[in-house]
């Protein structure tokens, strides 16, 4: 192991025990759900989610659709905001870029060989290239778990570092698959390894192979990004990901940021939810 990245670690708080994290939630819903379990916060809840269509079967035509379906609800409500963004397939962003036509949903897309991450990382910086050509917004990718277990951090680290320059301008979320991760501590390094090698957002998860968000998980990486902030005076994202269906789940996630984090990182520019039915969902209660 690298001196320089646990000095890193052992620069921020210990994680504490799932019993702890359990316990810190409970406390913070107990005294937060209900006063924002509300009619406004489920609007604003709405214009967070990336609106997510990650299927073998997706073509053009279902993702022009998609987007239409967007496009559609634009001004039905003035009260009501569209979706943060709209997360596909690299092959489907310029699909997205020719059918959408509502004003300020962001395109984003997975990337760098998702959901595994597994290959050779010219293959994934050229998909983020390419993605980025074609009219990406945003770019989702996968931490090299492979290298991250064998704390093989420099590899890990570079690799985020180079997905980073080759982004450009697009903003990158770096998903920690902490389904995969499991522990509070191993989230926590994942966490700061990602911000530290130019993450713009963490992201809990794919969706696909392991286990989705869970309160603890975000509770950990709450702790991380506030305490990042606190060192050095930047804000960086949250994205929530992976089986996010009903609003009262939501909600939850909206009282652990604002308990955690606070007012600033309650706008779409910092706090994601990737979902696809959460929308209909959402939808049903606030309209």
């Amino acid at each position: 192991m690298t001196n320089k990245y646990q000095q890193v670690f052992d620069s921020f708080k210990a994680a504490l025990s799932t019993e702890q994290i359990q316990s810190e939630i409970e406390k913070i819903l107990s005294e937060e759900f209900e006063k924002n379990n509300t009619i406004e916060v489920k609007k604003f809840l709405h214009g967070t989610i990336d609106l997510t269509s990650l299927n073998g079967a997706d073509t053009e035509e279902s993702i022009a659709k998609f987007v239409s379906q967007v496009n559609d609800f634009d001004g039905t409500d003035p009260t009501v905001p569209s979706v943060a963004a709209i997360c596909v397939y690299p092959n489907f962003v310029k699909t997205v870029k020719d059918t959408l036509t509502t004003e300020d949903v962001r395109i984003a897309c997975v990337s760098g060989c998702f959901p595994a991450s597994q290959s050779f990382i010219e293959v994934k910086l050229a998909e983020t290239a390419l993605a980025v050509k074609d009219g990406a917004d945003e770019i989702d990718i996968v931490l090299n778990m492979g290298k991250f277990f064998a704390e093989d951090y420099e590899e890990t680290s570079t690799e985020i570092e180079e997905q980073k320059a080759t982004c450009r301008e697009a903003h990158l979320k770096v998903i920690l698959e902490t389904g995969a991760l499991k522990t509070p501590e191993l989230i926590r390094k994942a966490s700061i390894l990602a911000l530290y090698s130019g993450a713009d957002f963490l992201k809990t998860s794919t969706g696909k192979e392991y286990p989705g968000a869970s309160l603890e998980a975000a509770y950990v990486m709450c702790q991380v990004l506030k305490e990042y902030h606190d060192k050095h005076g930047h804000v960086r994202g949250l994205k929530v990901s992976g089986g996010i269906r009903t609003a009262e789940e939501a909600v939850k996630y909206y009282c652990l940021v604002k308990s955690i984090l606070g007012e600033e990182w309650l706008t779409p520019e910092y706090f994601r939810i990737g979902a696809s039915s959460l929308v209909a969902n959402l939808q049903k209660e606030i309209l």
